[in-house]
């Protein structure tokens, strides 16, 4: 007896998936890897919301990029934003607790 044939399942466009897509608009002429680090740190803003500033100069999250380079997600103690050690550069403190992205650490050096 043949079996009939299954009607193959569509996939529903989600919310996320429409905020995706124009995201990603603005984004076109960033390269991929700085287009994806953009959309992780909005990701961690609407995740921790008003946390931030109680969570202000910690690590988030450290990430192996490859063998030699390592990414880290954090919050600048100073300006309180989210910022990656690519983007925005890292001066890291001894006790994880005052970590400054480049240009905080460079005003408060002047």
């Amino acid at each position: 007896m043949p079996r009939a044939k299954q009607a193959q399942k569509t996939r529903t466009a989600g919310l996320f998936d429409e905020e995706e897509r124009g995201e990603d608009l603005d984004e076109e002429e960033l390269p991929k890897d700085e287009a994806g680090r953009r959309k992780i740190k909005r990701r961690y803003e609407e995740l921790l919301g008003i946390r931030v500033s109680k969570l202000r100069g910690r690590v988030l999250n450290r990430e192996r990029i490859n063998k030699t380079i390592e990414g880290i997600y954090f919050i600048c103690a100073r300006c309180s934003q989210i910022c990656h050690s690519l983007d925005e550069g890292i001066v890291e403190d001894p006790d994880n607790v005052e970590n400054l992205c480049e240009a905080c650490a460079t005003s408060r050096a002047d």
